[in-house]
């Protein structure tokens, strides 16, 4: 033991010793240290920091909804003074024909020349920011008449769309989806169709369009499944619920009833109620409708007598949608017109909608069917093949919207987040959704008022990007973070969702992306007071201790986080805004005078966070190509006085520049009289500030670096982004200052290869007032191959040791093939051992029965975490329930299902679960293959050190041997040195693994009889 020690004492030394002159650590405090009695730390008040991000988007916001309404002003008017011409003729700029040429190289019709340049504003794709054109899907006629009416009356919009852009530059994409099919968009942009030449995009199934077409809807889809649907008829019948799925949102409810000889809800656990129509239940009843199957005799009435039933219930109850009730009859034809069953539940008020869909070409009953509809406020529509199915569906939103467009109610209306394709491939996850308001366009002629014309809808993008910028970072702290969620719990905007997902190399939108819950990032709240208190649009606070990974998953840091959230007034959204205990509630305030602070701003070793908005760059074109460096010497220089910078950050910036200048100097020294010691082993040093000005030097040629990616935006996580600070300065913050934190990164397994670089970082902190704030965090970047020699060369023993007292072997040495020596960090992975494959790797994986002995004996404790994100690979047989996790209205309902099928146990598998809205994202009503991925919970462990515990050993009993082992903490570092006998084998001990394990939920119910019958639901978490 004591031998350890010495070869810990001595190899922390060196190390420590190495790391600080290469840092400049020292240097870097006592230059903080100097100035503390000019600072000031000023705490930051959360109530009034949410409030007033609150205000900017609601202001930033308000603007889009200006652009909409004068949008919308300008098509009613447009409408008003146009007759409809039946024979007009025009040529217009048709997205998919512009700029295309026959073979005599004439443009084709509807395909003049469309001039198209690339603008940074529109991440670079080639636009024209002075017209629009026209994109239609490919079952829509580009002559039609409606269609040419249509186009050249929306001509007008060309000039308000300008006129929008110049008074409000951050506006991005803005468009008219006309009610006959065609699409305005602004910026004009070239489309392209599919592989098989087909442009399917309909602006009309786009979920801004349904959601501002139409009010909140509660429906009951009814579906014929006697023997005389059989074959294509039940096919198109099936692909006519999808489609009507389709179109329905957040704020409907919805149910599914199949009959024949019976009534069958296709879920049974959904009897008598309606569900919302979020993504998972829609995908939930494709999946159960594509099962379902035509046999014996058709008894309309009791269908339709139940789905009258559930929506009187649900109406008398003040549940559902509160606004419109439908029944979707889809029928081959009725015997009758079941007059007795309206007079009984609809006449006179007329409170539901009947829509009746007659399929196949057979007309027999089709006076009945239609008959039901026209006596019942609905629509009649017959759909004779699987083409005519999205037409025909669509028709019912327009009956629905008739209410709203003879009143005139122009709502307005935000969408849940959804991703912008054209962005898909090239930004960060965080950066790539959007969202959208939109508002109909109605017609104001007196002649047609009556009828409630809605001629469409328009709408404008807002990228979530736009509203964080209004949360700064630097005033949110090392850990903290802003959030936007919708009144429906969906997250919009949050630093751990996470959109994307690999399949092999390429990345792809998760099914349920849009529709995570707030509770499923925030899986801490486990009584839910802030999704609560958020979805009700409250202001408030609440303070939480969590538990947040990082690097991976592979880490966890321990904070308390307080939570500050209010409501964007005029949206469906609130904002919350979070600021970690302590230091993270602190800003460092520091003078300099503009002059002192430019000097040291030029020095070529800096930059700035360029995700930070210091000044804005992004309206002017001229300011567009300018780096926030770059711009904010401008600023201060006067060379741009128009630009718009955030003095506060920039003050921030210049008493950094100030503080850290003596760090280039120190640094270019060293580089130049470079010492034995280092040997090339040290690559680089570098440093940042809570202002986000980063400083960095190279100790060794750009060619010799271990890993070039650092520092740059090809790893995110080792630089500022508008998410988070770098990973080594959250860890550093964490760690006591002038402990350095050793991290080895974890490589892509689909990179292959072991990682050759060891980040080594501190932090620097100042106390001010009783006040300790961190101010800045420096490092250095080692080679791996360089720490591990300093490694074997401080646990030799001295081959002239005297060893006549001595059993067994001597010299000691870590080489000797009865020994294992390892380097581990304090989560437990691998930095150092003999065989260089087990670098990076979990000791756990290595040996079992070391770390569970580490684990028993209270040196390493496992955190359980969990991930309501991941994606697992689904079995053949596999059937998605997609409901949140521990839900009363489900474990009710499951409850339900078992008074229906006597005493079972319910298992139910829990998956948290374009140029617009990306809305199909996955059919997730088809059968799915084996190995395909599906969003699903986990459970994970992470090991964490207990620092307390300085040194220990043991002696594991491993059958027929015995082997000891002894663990000696590396000062001023988060290392441990473990030395272990490598001739015992124990391999009887299971290896203690990091895999993550895929949570189900049981729901057990049970019947307990006491003169009476009580249902008593317990829920069980499962881990496979």
């Amino acid at each position: 033991m004591y031998r350890v020690k010495s070869w810990a004492d001595a190899f922390g030394g060196d190390l420590y010793y190495i790391v600080t002159k290469y840092s400049g650590s020292l240097l870097l405090q006592k230059k903080y240290k100097d100035v503390e009695p000019t600072l000031k730390i000023k705490e930051v008040d959360g109530l009034d920091l949410v409030k007033k991000f609150s205000e900017e988007m609601q202001s930033m916001l308000g603007r889009k909804v200006e652009a909409v309404e004068r949008l919308v002003e300008a098509a009613e008017d447009a409408d008003l003074y146009h007759e409809f011409n039946s024979s007009l003729d025009i040529n217009y700029y048709n997205a998919v024909l512009i700029n295309e040429k026959d073979d005599k190289d004439n443009y084709v019709e509807l395909g003049d020349e469309f001039i198209l340049e690339p603008n940074e504003h529109f991440n670079n794709l080639l636009v024209n920011t002075t017209l629009s054109d026209i994109q239609l899907p490919t079952n829509v006629y580009n002559k039609d008449p409606d269609i040419l009416n249509g186009v050249y009356m929306s001509e007008a919009l060309n000039a308000v769309f300008v006129d929008n852009f110049e008074r409000d530059p951050t506006l991005t994409w803005q468009y008219f989806g006309s009610s006959t099919g065609f699409f305005r968009l602004y910026p004009g942009i070239k489309w392209t169709p599919d592989e098989n030449g087909v442009l399917s995009f309909d602006c009309r199934n786009r979920g801004w369009y349904i959601q501002a077409a139409t009010s909140p809807k509660d429906i009951v889809i009814v579906v014929d499944i006697s023997g005389s649907m059989k074959g294509l008829l039940l096919s198109i019948a099936k692909h006519t619920i999808v489609t009507i799925l389709d179109t329905l949102g957040e704020n409907d409810f919805v149910n599914i009833i199949a009959y024949n000889d019976y009534v069958h809800y296709v879920e049974s656990c959904f009897k008598g109620i309606l569900v919302q129509a979020d993504r998972d239940n829609r995908e939930h009843f494709k999946q159960l409708v594509d099962e379902l199957q035509a046999k014996g005799v058709g008894t309309v009435n009791k269908a339709l007598t139940e789905s009258f039933r559930i929506l009187r219930e649900f109406r008398n109850a003040g549940q559902g949608g509160l606004c419109n009730q439908a029944i979707m009859l889809i029928t081959d034809g009725a015997m009758e017109d079941y007059e007795y069953v309206f007079e009984k539940f609809n006449w006179p008020d007329r409170k539901v909608r009947v829509f009746t869909y007659l399929i196949g070409r057979e007309v027999s009953f089709a006076q009945n069917v239609k008959w039901i509809a026209c006596n019942n406020k609905g629509y009649y529509t017959q759909i004779s093949t699987l083409a005519d199915v999205q037409e025909n569906v669509m028709e019912y939103l327009h009956v629905l919207s008739r209410p709203m467009v003879i009143n005139h109610d122009h709502d307005i209306i935000w969408t849940e987040a959804y991703m912008d394709s054209a962005l898909f491939a090239s930004q960060a996850q965080s950066l790539l959704l959007m969202t959208t308001v939109a508002m109909p366009v109605f017609s104001k002629k007196n002649e047609t008022r009556s009828h409630g014309i809605l001629l469409g809808v328009v709408g404008s993008d807002v990228p979530l990007r736009e509203l964080l910028k209004l949360a700064p970072r630097y005033k949110l702290g090392v850990h903290g973070y802003a959030f936007l969620n919708t009144n429906n719990g969906y997250i919009l905007s949050h630093p751990d969702l996470r959109p994307l997902y690999k399949e092999g190399k390429k990345l792809k939108p998760k099914p349920n992306y849009n529709s995570v819950d707030l509770s499923e990032v925030e899986w801490e709240d486990v009584d839910e007071t802030l999704r609560t208190a958020m979805i009700n649009g409250e202001t408030g606070d609440l303070s939480m201790d969590v538990k947040v990974p990082v690097d991976k998953g592979k880490r966890v840091l321990f904070l308390t986080n307080d939570y500050f959230f209010t409501d964007i007034s005029g949206t469906p959204f609130s904002l919350g805004v979070v600021l970690s205990r302590g230091h993270g509630e602190y800003i460092l305030l520091g003078d300099t005078s503009v002059e002192e602070g430019l000097h040291d701003l030029l020095q070529p070793d800096l930059t700035l966070a360029n995700e930070w908005i210091y000044c804005i760059t992004d309206i002017d074109p001229d300011h567009r190509k300018l780096s926030q460096l770059e711009a904010v010497i401008r600023f201060l220089t006067g060379e741009e006085a128009d630009l718009e910078c955030d003095e506060e950050l920039v003050q921030e910036v210049l008493f950094d520049a100030v503080v850290t200048a003596p760090m280039e100097a120190y640094w270019t020294t060293l580089a130049l009289n470079l010492s034995d010691e280092a040997e090339g082993g040290v690559d680089m040093a570098f440093m940042g500030t809570r202002a986000g000005l980063m400083r960095s030097a190279l100790y060794v040629g750009t060619e010799k670096l271990s890993n070039r990616k650092f520092l740059t935006r090809e790893d995110k996580e080792s630089i500022f982004t508008m998410d988070h600070f770098p990973l080594w300065y959250r860890r550093a913050a964490e760690h006591p200052p002038g402990s350095f934190i050793y991290s080895i990164p974890f490589e892509d397994p689909s990179e292959g290869g072991l990682p050759e670089a060891v980040t080594v970082s501190t932090s620097v902190a100042v106390t001010v007032g009783g006040k300790t704030a961190i101010a800045a965090a420096v490092g250095v970047q080692i080679k791996l191959e360089f720490l591990q020699r300093k490694f074997w060369m401080a646990t030799q023993q001295p081959n002239d040791t005297d060893c006549s007292d001595v059993d067994g072997l001597c010299p000691l040495n870590c080489q000797n093939d009865n020994l294992n020596c390892f380097l581990i960090d304090n989560n437990g992975f691998i930095l150092v051992s003999k065989a260089s494959k087990q670098t990076s790797k979990f000791l756990g994986e290595v040996d079992g029965s070391v770390m569970t002995q580490l684990l028993s004996m209270g040196m390493f404790k496992q955190v359980k975490m969990y991930d309501y994100q991941a994606m697992c690979k689904m079995p053949h047989h596999h059937h998605s329930g997609a409901r949140p996790l521990l839900s009363p209205v489900y474990a009710l309902l499951g409850a339900l299902k078992w008074l229906i099928t006597d005493f079972l146990i319910f298992f139910l598998e829990f998956n948290i679960s374009g140029f617009w809205h990306t809305d199909n994202l996955a059919d997730a009503h088809k059968h799915k293959k084996h190995d395909m991925l599906q969003p699903c919970d986990t459970e994970y462990p992470v090991f964490v050190y207990e620092p307390a515990i300085k040194e220990t050993n043991g002696i594991i009993e491993c059958g027929d041997c015995q082997k000891m082992f002894v663990v000696q903490q590396i000062t001023n570092s988060n290392l441990l040195l473990l030395v272990v006998d490598a001739v015992c084998d124990c391999s009887n001990f299971p290896p203690v693994l990091l895999q993550p394990k895929e949570v189900k939920y049981i729901f057990l119910l049970v019947e307990v009889v006491l003169g009476c019958t009580v249902l008593v639901v317990y829920i069980f978490p499962t881990v496979n």
